[in-house]
């Protein structure tokens, strides 16, 4: 009895490790004594009587062999699976990156495909609004330009009516007062209408400057109030009459005050 209870009381103070280390140690000594036991002759068989049981003997000293060697095995195949677990990560992770980086390159060109289009969209609005301002410039500059029509230059009668209107338009123009009627009351008194006409009796005649043409002008008169624009042939017409009415509106304000000689 005393015996039996040491060895209850050995087998508690073990721990785990100790317990499968001693359990594998006698079943390998089990085994050797089932071995050595077999006859090498094929005909023999085993007596169970004959075989003497084997005594196992109980040590309370840890076996450090087989502790490490268990040990290292689990160490190692717990590493083995971490780096497994790590190469797999990683392979996962570089996947990742590479879709996503080929996922932003594609939105990238994406983004300038559609700027470029954009940009090509706003350059034609803009030469298509271009057009249409000018075409819309030019239409209203032809409708604020209507054709004009070149004014045929004025014919004149080659007569005392005549004659009398173009000296009147070219007197407005020069802004020599007289009137149609004064001016023909004044041809007709002192030349008769004749534009050749010469007096040869009076003072002027006498000192040798006769009067001459429709209004009987002396030549340093007619060349002191000679209008611009007109002939210096103190017989034309047009020319002897502006003359005359230029030195009467600076002697008398107007041919139209002149009512005898002048």
């Amino acid at each position: 009895m005393p015996k039996n209870i040491q060895i209850r009381r050995l087998s508690r103070s073990l721990d785990r490790h100790q317990k499968i280390a001693i359990a594998g140690v006698a079943a390998l000594g089990a085994a050797a004594l089932a071995f050595s036991a077999v006859p090498s002759s094929a005909d023999t068989t085993t007596d169970a009587a004959a075989v003497p049981t084997a005594k196992v003997e109980y040590s309370n000293k840890p076996i450090k062999d087989v502790k490490a060697s268990v040990t290292d095995q689990l160490a190692g195949q717990h590493l083995k699976a971490e780096a497994i677990a790590k190469k797999a990560a990683a392979k996962k992770k570089a996947a990742a990156e590479k879709k996503a980086a080929a996922e932003a390159a594609a939105k990238k060109a994406a983004a300038r495909k559609a700027a470029a289009k954009k940009k090509a969209a706003a350059a034609a609005a803009a030469r298509k609004a271009e057009a249409a301002r000018k075409a819309k410039a030019a239409a209203s500059r032809s409708a604020k330009r209507p054709t004009v029509k070149k004014a045929a230059p004025k014919v004149y009668t080659n007569n005392l009516n005549g004659w009398i209107n173009h000296a009147l338009d070219i007197m407005h123009k020069k802004g020599i007062p007289g009137s149609y009627n004064g001016l023909y009351r004044n041809i007709m008194r002192e030349s008769s209408g004749n534009p050749n006409a010469i007096n040869g009796w009076d003072i002027n005649a006498i000192n040798g400057i006769p009067s001459k043409g429709l209004l009987q002008v002396i030549p340093p008169t007619f060349n002191a109030y000679h209008v611009n624009g007109t002939s210096w042939n103190i017989y034309d017409p047009v020319a002897n009459i502006t003359a005359a009415a230029n030195y009467a509106a600076d002697k008398y304000g107007s041919i139209d005050n002149v009512n005898s000689a002048y």
